[in-house]
C-alpha cells in the first residue's frame, strides 16, 4: 500500500502501528467509455483490508477521493464486498472511511449495482457484526445509505458532508441559510451522527468503541475490572438531572461513552464498563451540567419523538450483541407540542417495544420521578426488566400528586388541593409502596448505587429468555 495518499494515511491513523495488510491492491476499473483508462484508478478509489486495534481485528477500508473523486463503480464496490464477506466469516467489525463523490456515472448501470451489492452486504451483517463508518469528505446521494445501514457513524466536524439532496436542491433552502450537509446539522437535527470532531479524534474514538464493543453477535465484550466494585458516591444524588454524569460515576474509572450525545438531549445514551462488562445505557435527562457541575441548560424531564426513537435504536444494538442494559429513570410524561404529537406515540411504541422485547440482562434504577405510562417505557418492571432499584426518595405512580388531587377534587379550594396532593404524595408515590407490590425490587442509598448494580449484573450473567416462535416483530 502506498503510504501517500490520504486513504492510506487515515487507515495508518487508524490501526496498530504496522499491522494493515491491504487485500486487492492491484483491482483497477474495467471500464474504459468515456476515456476510461484501467491505469488511471489504482485500487479503482478504494484501499481495502485488515488489521487490529489494541490487538483486535477489524476489516477497514477507506475511499480515496484522488482516484475519479472516489466514485464507487463496479470493481470499487466488489472489493468492499469482499471485505465484508471476510469480516462475517471470520466474525470480525468493519469500518468504513467515507471520502466520495458517489456513483461512477462512466459505469452506468453497473455502477448503480454495485451501490446495491454493498446495500446488501451492510444488510446482511446488521446485527452479526459491528458495522462503523466515518465520513470523512463528501457522502452524498445514494452513499448516505451507507453510514445509516451502520451501527454508528462519525463526521469531520468542519469539511465533511452528508446528505440525500444537497441543501441548494432543497425547496427554498440554500447552503447559506441552512448547510444541512453539515457535520453540525446531521448531528443535531437529524440525529444520523454519534460522534463530531476533528479526524484525529474520530480515530482516537473508534479505537475506544471497538474495545467496547464485542467483535460480534457470539462473542463477549469485557476487560479486568481495575475499579473498586464497592465504591460509595455520595456526589451522585446530585445527578438527577444530569444522568450522562451520574452514569460517569457508576462506571468503572468514570469512563462513559455516550453516543448520539448532541440530538434529542432528554435522552442519553451510549456505553460503560461495570467490572469489566460492557454495558449499554439508556436515561433520561432534564439538566445538562457545565464542567463546573452548574447548570447550564434545563428541559422538561418528559420523553420526546426524537428520544424514544435514539434509546430504541441503541436497545436494539445492545440486545443483537448481547450487551446487558442499564437504563437510569426520571420521566413525569410525554412531550407536549403540536410537533412532538405527530410521532410520539409511534415513537414510544418503538421505545417499549425495545426494552419488552430485549432479551439481554435489564436493570433500571428509578433516581427520581416515574410516572405514567412514560415510566413503564422507560424498562419497567411490567414490560420485562429482570430487576428494579429506586433511590429512597424516588416517585412512582400515575402522576405528580398535585396534578392527581387537581382532578379527584375538581371545583374544591386550594387547601384542599393541596392536602390531598400531599396525601397522595404520601400514600401513592413513595416508591416504598411500588416496593410492597412488587414494582420495585431494591430500595438502596444512591451514593451505594454502583455495586448493587454490579451486584445485579452478575447475577443475571448467565441469563437465557427465549420469547414465542417468529421470524421478527413489526413494531
Amino acid at each position: 500500500m502506498s503510504t501517500t495518499s490520504k486513504a492510506s494515511q487515515r487507515i495508518v491513523s487508524l490501526l496498530d502501528d504496522n499491522s494493515f495488510v491491504e487485500l486487492g491492491g492491484l483491482v483497477t476499473a474495467r471500464a474504459t467509455d468515456f476515456n476510461m483508462k484501467p491505469t488511471e484508478t489504482p485500487s479503482d478509489g478504494c484501499i481495502t483490508g485488515y488489521g487490529v486495534i489494541e490487538g483486535n481485528l477489524v476489516y477497514v477500508y477507506s475511499q480515496d477521493a484522488s482516484v475519479m473523486n472516489g466514485t464507487i463503480g463496479e470493481m470499487h464496490a466488489k472489493k468492499i464486498a469482499n471485505l465484508y464477506d471476510l469480516a462475517m466469516k471470520t466474525g470480525a467489525p468493519i469500518i468504513g472511511l467515507l471520502d466520495c463523490a458517489g456513483l461512477r456515472l462512466q459505469e452506468g448501470s453497473d455502477a448503480l449495482a454495485a451501490f446495491g451489492s454493498i446495500y446488501a452486504k451492510q444488510a446482511a451483517a446488521s446485527g452479526v457484526i459491528p458495522q462503523i463508518t466515518a465520513v470523512l469528505g463528501s457522502c452524498g446521494g445514494g452513499l448516505a445509505l451507507f453510514p445509516t445501514l451502520t451501527d454508528f457513524t462519525f463526521m469531520e466536524e468542519k469539511s465533511a458532508k452528508l446528505f440525500v439532496n444537497a441543501p441548494n436542491a432543497l425547496d427554498g433552502n440554500v447552503v447559506t441559510k441552512c448547510d444541512s450537509a453539515s457535520a453540525a446539522f446531521q448531528s443535531e437535527e437529524s440525529g444520523i451522527v454519534d460522534v463530531v470532531a476533528d479526524e484525529a479524534t474520530i480515530f482516537a474514538q473508534i479505537r475506544e468503541l471497538v474495545c467496547l464493543l464485542p467483535a460480534n453477535n457470539e462473542s463477549y465484550a469485557g476487560e479486568e475490572c481495575t475499579d473498586d466494585l464497592n465504591r460509595v458516591n455520595p456526589e451522585i444524588a446530585g445527578c438527577v438531572g444530569d444522568t450522562s454524569v451520574a452514569l460517569s460515576i457508576l462506571a468503572d474509572n468514570n469512563y462513559f461513552f455516550e453516543v448520539k450525545k448532541n440530538y434529542a438531549k432528554q435522552m442519553v445514551t451510549g456505553f460503560i464498563r461495570m467490572n469489566g462488562m460492557t454495558i449499554g445505557c439508556v436515561a433520561n435527562r432534564s439538566e445538562l451540567l457545565d464542567e463546573e457541575g452548574k447548570v447550564a441548560e434545563k428541559m422538561d424531564a418528559v420523553l420526546t419523538k426524537q428520544g424514544c426513537e435514539k434509546a430504541a435504536d441503541f436497545v436494539n444494538f445492545c440486545d443483537a450483541f448481547g450487551i446487558p442494559v442499564l437504563s437510569l429513570t426520571n420521566v413525569k410524561g410525554y412531550e407536549a407540542t403540536m410537533c412532538s404529537e405527530k410521532g410520539i406515540a409511534k415513537a414510544a411504541a418503538k421505545l417499549t417495544y425495545a426494552f419488552a422485547n430485549a432479551t439481554v440482562p435489564k436493570v433500571n434504577v428509578i433516581l427520581g420521578q416515574a410516572y405514567g405510562t412514560a415510566a413503564v417505557a422507560m424498562n419497567s418492571k411490567s414490560i420485562g426488566a429482570d430487576l428494579t432499584i429506586a433511590w429512597p426518595d424516588a416517585k412512582y405512580g400515575t402522576m405528580d400528586g398535585k396534578l392527581a388531587a387537581k382532578i379527584m377534587y375538581d371545583g374544591q379550594g386550594a387547601d384542599v388541593i393541596n392536602e390531598k396532593a400531599a396525601e397522595y404524595d404520601k400514600m401513592i408515590l413513595n416508591v416504598s409502596n411500588a416496593a410492597r407490590r412488587g414494582y420495585v425490587d431494591q430500595i438502596v442509598n444512591a451514593a451505594e448505587t454502583r455495586k448493587y448494580v454490579i451486584g445485579a449484573f452478575e447475577m443475571l450473567f448467565t441469563k437465557s429468555e427465549d420469547g414465542p416462535v417468529k421470524k421478527h416483530g413489526t413494531v
